[in-house]
């Protein structure tokens, strides 16, 4: 028979298991949601396709003679010639100055200066390796 005067043992051991296994696949998948909020983005231009970008190589050999597109000059003529040659040419193609090892430096640095004093700003000087 069932005793009235007897308190119950309250179990709550498979509460706590399930609370514990309700926890651990919230803080699992909780990662994963995303949230994300509708906006319209810009249309990018289709038009405008990608060139080739030109480059201009300047060649200066050991005996002091500039080559600029198969044309050959000598270095005491190059400053006017080269203004000649790029008169109608954009400022913004990057040129490249190939010089021989054996050249001096006041050679190279002619070359350097003229053509940045026709405006050019993309200039390298190319080495081996």
């Amino acid at each position: 028979m069932y005793d009235y005067n007897t308190k119950p043992d309250l179990n709550i051991t498979p509460l706590v298991d399930v609370m514990l296994v309700l926890l651990a696949i919230l803080m699992v998948t909780a990662p994963v949601i995303e949230y994300e909020e509708n906006i319209t983005l810009p249309r990018g231009s289709k038009s405008q396709r990608v060139q080739q970008i030109k480059k201009l190589d300047i060649l200066i050999d050991k005996n002091r003679v500039v080559s600029i597109n198969k044309l050959h000059y000598k270095i005491g003529n190059f400053a006017d010639n080269f203004i000649l040659f790029v008169k109608d040419k954009s400022r913004d193609i990057p040129i490249h100055i190939k010089a021989d090892q054996s050249l001096s430096y006041k050679d190279i640095i002619f070359v350097l200066k003229t053509v940045k004093e026709a405006g050019f700003y993309k200039v390298a000087l190319i080495t081996d390796g």
